[in-house]
């Protein structure tokens, strides 16, 4: 994901606007208590709670937001509905589509919104108990659902049916000479993926036919699934090396990591995405498996991230999940899902709430 240090022009308005418009502006870091009267933290470590700590979480907890509403998404129609994830009958012919992938997709859809909804929850609570407000963004839940037999009809804060997808995560764990820290770029393992803009999950259920096109959504949603969960594998990581406290410190060291098991089940999964033209756009997903894409960059098995380039180019290769560069990082992430196209239809009030807690979160820096 490419990073970004730019820092918005009109911060003072936006400042303005979240005061009055969203639960996440400033607030005291005091010695808030738990629901259950417990205290979240230590004397001496909540007095060490900085406002850069305060906007990273809140920062986080908007991004957890946003994926729990996404995933939600998917999971009502190509997931396990129950009573653990909200919502949604299921779509019969796109869990199939799905299941093309792997025949354990709804139950790993389910288990990921699972995750993002704890993940958002947690972060939330934490919050509240160091005397924080707790990021909400139900005001924006304005955009429309999709009219597919399955789907709720609720209002939703992303949108997942005009997605621009950028599948250049698939090269960059396979190169050995290259790192997006370094302003390396990659090449698009579908380009067409990343110039249009397509659904993932069907619109309506005039989408559920032809069968090609029904599977181009699916392979669509498999290459996503990998895109989102490798922004949270680098995100983490990438704001942990701005914390002070050492409990905030500790919450984002135990949650990224299960970013990155996510990614690792994704990226295996896009792998299997059976080759297939859109009949009705010319969408086209490729066997990654031949030729001329039947090398290192994109073999399908190689989902192991290859030793590259990591600190300093005199140093001997590393395996990592990059980008981890710091500068810019939670910018970063709000462009790409900007680019993505999950945004669409959001208001100008929506975009700047994203932009200041992005800035905010950047801004954040290591005391002590």
């Amino acid at each position: 994901m490419e990073q970004s240090s730019k820092q918005p022009e009109n911060a003072t308005s936006r400042r303005s606007f979240l005061r009055t418009g969203v639960a996440v502006g400033a607030a005291t870091v005091g010695a808030g208590l738990l629901s259950n009267g417990l205290p979240a933290f230590a004397e001496k470590e909540r007095h060490n709670v900085t406002r850069g700590d305060v906007a990273i979480l809140r920062f986080l907890a908007a991004a957890e937001i946003l994926e729990s509403d996404l995933w939600q998404q998917y999971n009502e129609l190509g997931g396990v509905q129950d009573g653990e994830v909200p919502g949604g009958s299921g779509s019969k012919p796109y869990t199939a589509a799905l299941q093309k992938l792997d025949a354990d997709m709804p139950q790993y859809i389910h288990d990921n919104t699972d995750d993002e909804i704890s993940h958002a929850t947690f972060i939330n609570a934490v919050l509240t108990s160091i005397g924080a407000d707790p990021v909400n963004l139900d005001k924006f839940r304005t955009l429309p659902s999709s009219k597919a037999t399955g789907a709720q009809q609720i209002g939703r804060l992303t949108n997942l049916m005009q997605l621009s997808v950028d599948t250049s995560w698939w090269t960059r764990y396979r190169s050995s000479t290259k790192n997006p820290d370094f302003g390396d770029t990659f090449d698009q393992a579908i380009p067409g993926l990343n110039t249009g803009k397509f659904p993932a999950i069907p619109r309506d259920d005039n989408d559920l036919n032809p069968a090609d096109h029904l599977q181009a959504i699916a392979n669509t949603a498999g290459f996503h699934f990998g895109f989102i969960e490798q922004g949270g594998t680098s995100i983490y990581p990438s704001l942990a090396q701005r914390v002070t406290n050492p409990v905030v410190l500790r919450i984002l060291l135990s949650i990224g990591p299960t970013e990155t098991m996510h990614f690792q089940v994704w990226h295996d999964k896009a792998g299997n995405a059976p080759p297939v033209t859109d009949p009705t756009n010319g969408l086209k997903f490729p066997d990654l498996n031949a030729a001329p894409f039947d090398g290192e960059e994109f073999n399908t098995n190689l989902i192991m991230p290859e030793p590259t380039i990591f600190l300093d180019r005199k140093f001997p290769v590393c395996s990592i999940i990059p980008p981890t560069q710091t500068q810019g990082a939670a910018m970063a992430v709000a462009k790409a899902f900007t680019d993505d196209g999950l945004f669409i239809g959001q208001s100008p009030e929506f975009f700047a709430a994203v932009t200041q807690l992005a800035a905010e979160a950047d801004a954040a820096q290591r005391q002590g």
